[in-house]
């Protein structure tokens, strides 16, 4: 049966928790300063109110099922540093998005992100037993389609005017995959750049 964690995950530079009410303060902290939600199609967390309607509706949504948010902490003082999540959660076809990935200004360009994409994709594949992962971004995002390219994702193609961004932007999103048959190597050289224990 394809089932997904909702316990967190761990790594060495990243720790994924379960969203939360009490990470309200912190996701409200490290994310104004964000410039990943230009292209998201949700608002940012401009006020403490936004991030515990932000909050509240990860928790509803996980209840019905349909996305897993996690809270993306420093392993050694638990800071807040962002977000990610598993959704468009494809149980009969054992297929899941990992999306709305966010991270504070302090903590991109840092081994986190690929850290956390990492343990995402190793349960969906080892635990689960995924057959795809998926990633959309914003076809103007070059630095989140550059991240995902050194993740080893697949550039599937683009569906044009495919969602509203903030500003009514209307948006094109460029998709990637990686699937089972990838994995293997995929893990092989991230284990690698990242230099973490099998």
């Amino acid at each position: 049966m394809f089932s997904l964690a909702t316990q967190g995950l761990e790594g060495q530079s990243v720790i994924l928790e379960p969203i939360a009410q009490s990470h309200v303060p912190g996701l409200y902290e490290v994310g104004q300063d964000s410039a990943d939600w230009a292209y998201l199609p949700i608002p940012g967390l401009t006020s403490l109110a936004a991030a515990e309607h932000w909050v509240e509706q990860a928790l509803a949504l996980r209840e019905r099922g349909e996305q897993i948010a996690f809270v993306l902490t420093h392993p050694r003082d638990g800071r807040v540093m962002g977000s990610s999540r598993y959704l468009n959660i494809r149980a009969q076809h054992r297929g899941v998005e990992i999306g709305y990935s966010w991270l504070g200004k302090a903590f991109q360009r840092t081994a986190v992100n690929t850290e956390a994409k990492f343990l995402l994709l190793q349960h969906a594949f080892e635990h689960a037993g995924a057959l795809r992962v998926e990633f959309k971004t914003d076809s103007r995002n070059l630095r989140s389609q550059r991240a995902l390219e050194r993740l080893g994702a697949q550039k599937e193609g683009i569906h044009r005017r495919h969602m509203i961004a903030q500003g009514g932007y209307i948006r094109d999103s460029v998709f990637y995959s990686i699937t089972d048959l990838d994995w293997p190597e995929v893990k092989r050289r991230l284990t690698l750049k990242m230099k973490v224990p099998t």
